[in-house]
């Protein structure tokens, strides 16, 4: 396998940046590229020791003053010899370390090709790998604890007790067939019952973690609606704590939706602000209603935004219509700081909770975040048993209805081939999940999501 290289820490200007090498040729390279200043050649030194010297450029001129560390194979990220010099993080510095290694004849790694690498040379499986995009892309504390947990192998652990029975029944089938004379325990359908019915219930709760393990690496879509000065961009702002919004008194400011993340009661909410609803006064405002009409119908979760110091009116109609198009709603009383007027029995059903706040005081954001923690509770599953991922949930999803079929199967007392040709469909799949049977196409597309460099 050729060696590669390739920027780890991006292009722009930061304190560190690392270029990562991989490959047979990696400590040779480091030898012409990098001069400890102990003077003895980088080759010369332990793994995953920090050395300090000088970079040199193509031409020999000293780039930087930096670290380099070697691993050696097979004890390193992608199985390889592998090695990094951590230097300063000029993106002009990385680029001419780059230059001087593809000169000395390295090449351009691809986006994701180290993780494809430890893939391939058995340092990780596919459940792992796709990991790694996960602990990138993180955005709350739950789920970066539970990418790490299946970067630690938690989905290959649990899906390995399954599949390894799945190999004991082929295996035992097989022995029986092969050996009719051999002194081997009969194979009875009815001996697995139990362990069929284990694994069936382990794939069970594996898959139904999936909807939530979706809320917790995607997020819910959550829609503010309103009429015109309810306050649905100031409680966008509150909830925020910065000005994303433009506040101003005169009715119909927001004309188009505003999107943020913020995480609410341990939620992570895609939370979108949209115009007041209302006929509209003009072309603009009324495309900016009609967008504000398409977040609710496809928001997992509408605020409905009520002004407290008004009667209810016409337009609040037009807001109950729209939040009770989401999945789930909750109505908010705002401007609970002012006299209350508005009628809240004119709400009417159909919201989870009905709360007073104020996007002023931030009253009522404390009991908004709880309500929230509780209509979209987390799974309770354990780091890493949480399935986040659309491609492993299918698999999971064939395997189990293979399983139910072999279980049918065998309740109805077809032949052990019958029941065999669903369990090694079974097998197939979850030899899918951890990278066992998978096409390269597969890989490739799961390997294409990293960047340049991971």
């Amino acid at each position: 396998m050729d060696t590669i290289a390739a920027i780890a820490t991006g292009s722009q200007v930061s304190a560190i940046g690392i270029v990562r090498v991989s490959g047979p040729e990696a400590a040779a390279l480091m030898d012409r590229v990098f001069s400890p200043a102990d003077g003895k050649p980088m080759s010369a030194h332990g793994d995953r020791k920090l050395v300090y010297g000088a970079l040199r450029a193509a031409d020999g001129a000293v780039l930087d003053y930096c670290l380099c560390t070697l691993s050696r194979a097979p004890r390193s990220y992608t199985g390889e010899d592998t090695a990094e010099l951590q230097c300063h993080g000029s993106p002009v510095v990385l680029a001419e370390a780059l230059r001087a290694l593809f000169s000395l004849g390295a090449r351009q790694a691809l986006p994701g090709e180290f993780t494809k690498r430890a893939f391939l040379n058995g340092r990780m499986d596919l459940s792992q790998a796709e990991a790694v995009v996960d602990v990138i892309d993180a955005e709350t504390p739950l789920a970066a604890e539970n990418a790490a947990g299946q970067l630690a192998g938690a989905v290959t652990r649990r899906t390995d007790e399954v599949y390894a029975l799945l190999c004991d029944i082929a295996a035992h089938f097989a022995a029986v067939l092969d050996y009719p004379d051999e002194d081997i325990e009969p194979f009875e359908l009815a001996d697995y019952a139990a362990a069929l019915d284990g694994a069936i219930s382990r794939l069970e709760r594996l898959e139904r973690s999936f909807e939530g393990g979706r809320v917790l690496r995607e997020g819910l879509r959550c829609a503010l609606v309103g009429r015109p000065n309810a306050g649905k961009s100031s409680l966008m702002n509150a909830l925020l704590g910065w000005e994303r919004a433009i506040v101003t008194a005169a009715p119909g400011t927001t004309r188009d939706t505003l999107e943020e993340k913020l995480t609410l009661g341990g939620v992570l909410l895609r939370l979108t602000d949209t115009a007041g609803l209302r006929d509209g006064a003009d072309e603009a405002e009324r495309l900016g209603v009609e967008r504000a009409l398409a977040a609710a119908r496809g928001a997992d979760l509408a605020l409905a935004v009520f002004d407290g110091s008004e009667p209810f009116s016409a337009r609040d109609e037009a807001a109950l219509a729209a939040a009770r198009a989401a999945k789930a709603a909750i109505a908010l009383v705002n401007k609970s700081d002012l006299p209350q007027r508005l009628d809240t029995a004119r709400l009417g059903e159909g919201f989870a909770a009905v709360l007073r706040v104020s996007a002023r005081t931030g009253e009522g954001l404390e009991a908004l975040a709880a309500e929230v923690g509780a209509l979209f509770p987390l799974p309770g599953a354990p780091a890493g048993e949480i399935l986040t991922n659309a491609r492993q949930a299918e698999a999971v999803g064939r395997a189990l209805a293979s399983l139910r079929a072999a279980r049918g199967a065998m309740l109805e007392g077809v032949t052990p081939d019958a029941v065999l040709t669903e369990t090694e469909a079974a097998r197939s799949a979850l030899g899918e999940l951890n990278g066992r049977s998978v096409t390269d196409d597969v890989t490739d597309r799961i390997f294409s999501r990293l960047c340049v460099g991971k």
